[in-house]
This record gives structure tokens, sequence and C-alpha cells, in this order.
């Protein structure tokens, strides 16, 4: 049997096997270092809570999150009015100067929303389509209301000489923005689902006959006979509409600077 001669390793070279064993010996510390400074971070931004908690793990939970912080939110805000109403009474016995100020105030409350309201009015319900269809060429959007018709509806009864408002029990001001993500309105901070339920105090003839000149009220109308879609006018003797409880703060952009 031929021997076969193993030729030894030149000085100064390493083995492939010294060389992998020194290769790990790098390589490990190094990953321990990078895993570690990654947990720091997360430690740190996170502040001792989940980055991603179950409550939030996808849109339906976020949205409910987000709710419930504005409730709260709410809340908060009713206590702070509270004590700043009674605040403000109290300077107005002992500063004549407050007295005035306040008495110049007191006609705009009512305009400004910021007093309850009673009396007969009228009541329009606006829903999606109860059975969706699966027909070829429907458009799936012509089955839900849309801002535009929300929008069209409490137009045609500001317009009609309503004296107060509300869209699914929140009170409509100045400040108030219809506006719809999907299938649902998004009103003085709160998320809400159709059917939309608009309540408005006023006349009821003048506030009828403004829905019947409306085009956009026209156009949602045909929609709702064609695709199925819910729109109800009714008439109340006595409905109340309370006062608004929310922020006048006005968010808008600003030019920036360089």
């Amino acid at each position: 049997m031929a021997k076969v001669a193993i030729k030894a390793a030149p000085p100064g070279t390493r083995s492939p096997r010294r060389f992998a064993r020194w290769t790990w010996r790098v390589l490990v510390p190094l990953v321990c270092l990078v895993a570690g400074f990654g947990f720091a971070v997360s430690a740190r931004d996170s502040r001792g809570t989940d980055l991603r908690p179950p409550a939030t793990s996808n849109l339906t939970d976020l949205v409910r999150a987000a709710e419930a912080q504005v409730r709260a939110a709410d809340k908060q805000l009713l206590a702070l009015q509270g004590q700043l109403t009674r605040a403000t009474a109290l300077a107005g016995k002992g500063d004549a100067a407050v007295a005035r100020a306040q008495a110049k105030s007191v006609p705009l409350l009512g305009p400004g929303g910021l007093t309850a309201v009673h009396g007969p009015g009228i009541i329009v319900v606006l829903n999606d389509a109860t059975n969706t269809t699966n027909d070829v060429g429907v458009d799936p959007n012509q089955l839900v209301v849309h801002q535009s018709d929300l929008q069209a509806v409490v137009n045609a009864l500001w317009a009609g000489g309503a004296e107060a408002m509300t869209i699914a029990g929140q009170r409509v001001i100045a400040t108030s923005a219809v506006r719809c993500v999907g299938n649902t309105l998004l009103l003085n901070g709160e998320v809400f689902s159709p059917p939309f339920r608009v309540v408005a105090i006023g006349p009821y003839p003048t506030m009828t006959q403004a829905l019947n000149r409306s085009a956009g009220v026209a156009l949602f109308k045909q929609a709702a006979s064609y695709y199925g879609l819910g729109y109800t006018v009714g008439s109340a003797s006595d409905l109340v509409i309370k006062a608004f409880q929310g922020s006048f703060a006005l968010t808008y952009a600003a030019a920036g600077t360089r």
C-alpha cells in the first residue's frame, strides 16, 4: 500500500480548524453586544411597557383604545370646565370689571352652542344599505353613506332655519367638521357608525322644504331608492339638545420657517 505524505503547514499560517475557532470567538461576543444594545434601546423606548401590546395589535383594537382615551379626556375636560365655571362666577361677584365682561358674553353663549336648547324640530336618519349585493358592476361605495351625503343634509337644515343641531348625539357648532373615514363618522374627536341620526330644532316646514330643494339630498335619495340605503325624515314636538361641552381649539396648518 502506498503511503500518503501529509504536508505540514508552513510556519506562521493557521489551519482551517484553528481559524474557525478564532472566528467564532470573535463573532459570538460581537453578536451578544449588538443584541444587548438592541434590548437596551427597546427598554428605553418602551419605558417598561410592551412596544406592541395585544390591545393595539390590529386596527380595530387601536381604534377602540383611541376612543377610550378620548372618553377619558372628555371626562377630565368636563371636570376642568366645571372648576372654571365656578371660579369665573366667583370672580364676577367680587370684581365689577369681570362682571361687566361676563354680562357682555351672555348673549353670545346661545349662538356659540354653549346653552341647552329644547323645542320642536326634525329628525333625519341616514343609513348604509341593509342588503349588500354581489351583482357584477355594483360599486361597494354606492352602498354606504358618504361625507357629502351627510354634509348635504346638515347644510340644508341650516338653510331651512335650524337653531341647534346634533349628529349622533354630538352638538354641531361653528368649529365642528363632518368627516367620514370609510363608513364611519369622525366628529368632535369621536368615531360613530351608521345609522347617522341628525336632530335639528327649528321650523319643521321650512327645514323640510330645504331638504327637498337640496341637490345633494336629492342624489342621496335616488341612491337610497336604487341601492337600498336608509333615509327617513320625521318631526318631533319637543326635542332636547345639550350644550356643547368639547374644546374650541382649532387645528390648522402653518407655514414653516427655515
